[in-house]
């Protein structure tokens, strides 16, 4: 079954997460991971999330994959890089 990385995040220190961004640039694809979209929140169509919160979901084989990527070593030293720069809340969705 295919899983589904569903992350929201709220960027705080613009410079601080670029390096986040470069730390995990083509790491998901090492365990199979698929860009699905990636960007920010355009329009709010109902609840409270903010405009401009970046959205980002990307597709694995399966939830073994998705939890390995997050698992990993490399990924757990770039989200401590993370630290201080934005909340992230990650979600997983099987289908």
């Amino acid at each position: 079954m295919a899983a589904y990385i569903v992350a929201t995040v709220r960027i705080s220190d613009p410079e601080k997460f670029a390096l986040y961004g470069k730390a995990i640039a083509g790491l998901s694809e090492r365990f199979g991971g698929v860009p699905v979209v990636k960007g920010p929140v355009a329009e709010v169509l109902e609840g409270g999330s903010p405009v401009g919160e970046r959205v980002v979901v990307t597709r694995f084989e399966t939830a073994e994959a998705a939890r390995a990527y997050i698992g990993s070593p490399d990924y757990r030293a770039a989200a401590e890089q993370r630290e201080g720069a934005a909340e992230v809340e990650m979600r997983l969705l099987v289908d």
